[in-house]
């Protein structure tokens, strides 16, 4: 791949180039171990990280990506909407779901438990239920009008899972009960996070181990913000600022969050009550084929427990190429 030139291209600029000169696009996809290794905690000081490069042949996007048993991860085209699943150790992929033109793949999250793979569905307004092991849909779910909403992120409990809007005030709960899907339920927000005056608002989602408690990272805002899952109510995590905020991974008490703009990672250490954070370290990714990146690629993965960042809103490629191929560049130890 040509070395990408060092100042940053619009999104519209970057599409109308995918649509006309069916260039290769490069994604940005920080693995957890390379968000660990690259902020100290997950490799010797002073170790060496090379950048690694996985494709995805034949896909014309890159967006979310969730980690699966062991090595295992699934990638999803953005605006394919297809669905493709691979090896970190190995550095393969090969295409897992071909869906039909129509669908989105943003964030995306795996429930091992119930072999269940949730994808949020982007500009459709609907999300998805694939089954983890023939890739057959199980459920497809119609949350928002497609006109008013970007279906951006999932998030995964005990009890089902939860998915963000960033163009509305409201999740959307999937319940799950013995391995089967439910009808979806819409969850009204109040307070900061169900602020829609910025171009572009709630976007990652995590969940306490118990699910008492919803994290939503606010793009906006560039903050994080508490929502009670059963009302709605909402209060931002006081001391954490984190423009251009994208999704995020939570371990612990400990954040990992992708600022898609600032090409940057941070990691945010939290209150025992996840009222307070401080911004503990910073990451700037520093792969020069990054640097011609397309705004809102960054994703990142987490091979101990699933999950994924999908991506902030860039600009629709005018047609698909089939001679594109998308590629995810991992920091890696």
């Amino acid at each position: 791949m040509d070395v990408a030139p060092e100042q940053e291209e619009d999104a519209a600029e970057v599409a109308k180039e995918v649509a006309m000169s069916r260039r290769t696009l490069t994604f940005l996809t920080a693995t957890a171990a390379a968000l660990l290794a690259v902020l100290g905690g997950g490799a010797p000081a002073g170790a060496d990280h090379a950048d690694r490069v996985i494709v995805l042949p034949g896909a014309t996007s890159a967006e979310g990506i969730a980690s699966g048993a062991g090595s295992t991860f699934y990638a999803g085209d953005l605006f394919g909407g297809d669905i493709y699943r691979g090896d970190i150790r190995k550095g393969t992929a090969e295409k897992f779901i071909d869906n039909d033109p129509g669908r989105n793949a943003l964030g995306l999250r795996v429930d091992l438990g119930d072999g269940l793979l949730f994808v949020a569905g982007g500009f459709t307004g609907q999300g998805y239920v694939y089954d983890l092991d023939t890739g057959a849909t199980v459920a497809s779910y119609q949350f928002a009008d497609p006109a008013a909403s970007v279906i951006n992120d999932v998030a995964v409990t005990t009890d089902g899972a939860w998915f963000t809007n960033s163009f509305a005030a409201e999740l959307y709960f999937v319940p799950v009960v013995d391995g089967v899907t439910g009808p979806f339920t819409t969850l009204t927000l109040s307070g900061p996070a169900a602020d829609t005056t910025g171009g572009f608002n709630n976007n990652g989602i995590q969940a306490t181990p118990d699910g008492s408690t919803l994290i939503v990272a606010h793009s906006t805002q560039g903050a994080l913000n508490l929502v009670n899952p059963n009302t709605g109510a909402s209060s931002t995590i006081a001391g954490v600022s984190l423009p251009s905020v994208d999704g995020f991974v939570l371990e612990g008490r400990t954040a990992y969050a992708v600022q898609n703009n600032l090409n940057q990672i941070a990691q945010v250490k939290l209150a025992g009550d996840l009222r307070s954070g401080t911004v503990t370290r910073s990451s700037r990714a520093t792969s020069s084929q990054c640097r011609r990146r397309w705004r809102g690629s960054v994703t990142s993965w987490r091979r101990s427990t699933p999950t994924s960042t999908p991506a902030s809103r860039p600009a629709r490629p005018r047609t698909r190429s089939s001679s594109s191929t998308a590629e995810a560049v991992a920091l890696t130890p």
